[in-house]
């Protein structure tokens, strides 16, 4: 295939362009700076401009393009360069990919869509938009693919949790604590954190350029859910720490603001039913699989 990458120069679009190269796939990629590879096309969405030339003969374009929501503590200007990030970049992809007739369209969103008031309650793809700053903008997020949609275009959401990874993400801001013995839960633990290896979150990206039957919202979620006091139990195993710390909720409220209260200190309890649906074997069906094959060591 011919494959379009935006926003290919992060955690997940680095690795994905690399594991598409690996598989045979022909990948172009969009960049906002002067081109420095025969493979990269220049384009600004904030000028609404995108070289014709880059989407000729592409099979899918995927857009993982979004400033991160945990880069700094969240301001009106932060929240809006979160919100312009994402739905400006996904409107000229969703319009352009129409235009040229591009079969596939594969866009990033996020699992907060559901919102973090879930409590245990199992959330899947049919459950209903949350409330709060990120379900909203994630609904907004996907509704800026609805050119591509409205024209046939086979539009993939990929309602994606966090991330592991060694060197980026979460993990790899929690790692040096762990490693120093400082790990802990946060908060009472009981809330849910929903997870997903990057070797998974990768490869279900694959799989849903190549299979037809995946259309519409995919959490991309690891299948076994677990809670805060869990997910620390199994990341101290791995990595032979204690985690005998907690940090109250009120000090994580008082530290980074709105953002503890939307992501850390809630989260959803969701399942991935359209990828279990389709057929996805997952590389690491467990959070001490994939914190084992993230980190080394054993669980």
């Amino acid at each position: 295939m011919k494959v379009v990458v935006a926003g290919s120069s992060g955690l997940i679009g680095t690795a994905l362009v690399a594991a598409l190269r690996r598989d045979g796939h022909e990948v172009t990629r969009l960049v906002r700076r002067p081109v420095h590879a025969r493979d990269e096309f220049t384009w600004d969405p904030v000028r609404s401009h995108l070289d014709e030339r880059a989407l000729r003969g592409a099979d899918a374009v995927v857009n993982l393009c979004g400033a991160s929501v945990g880069r700094r503590r969240w301001n009106g200007s932060y929240k809006q360069e979160l919100r312009d990030s994402r739905i400006v970049p996904t409107d000229v992809l969703a319009a352009v990919v129409a235009a040229a007739g591009v079969p596939t369209l594969i866009n990033a969103s996020g699992v907060h869509y559901y919102g973090g008031d879930n409590g245990d309650r199992v959330v899947t793809e049919s459950s209903p938009a949350g409330t709060g700053f990120l379900a909203q903008l994630c609904v907004d997020w996907e509704a800026a693919t609805a050119q591509a949609a409205d024209a046939g275009v086979r539009t993939v959401l990929l309602r994606s949790a966090v991330v592991l990874a060694r060197h980026g993400g979460m993990l790899g801001m929690l790692y040096p604590l762990y490693f120093l013995g400082l790990g802990g839960r946060l908060g009472s633990g009981r809330q849910y954190v929903p997870w997903i290896s990057l070797d998974d979150e990768v490869g279900a990206i694959s799989y849903a350029l190549t299979h037809e039957n995946l259309s519409g919202p995919v959490n991309m979620v690891g299948p076994a859910p677990v809670t805060n006091a869990e997910f620390t139990r199994a990341l101290g195993r791995v990595m032979h720490r204690p985690t005998p710390l907690m940090v109250p909720a009120f000090a994580l409220r008082l530290a980074i603001g709105e953002f503890a209260e939307e992501a850390i200190l809630h989260g959803p309890r969701a399942i991935p039913t359209a990828l279990e649906a389709a057929g996805y074997p997952f590389q690491h069906p467990t959070i001490g699989a994939a914190l084992t094959a993230t980190l080394g060591g054993s669980d």
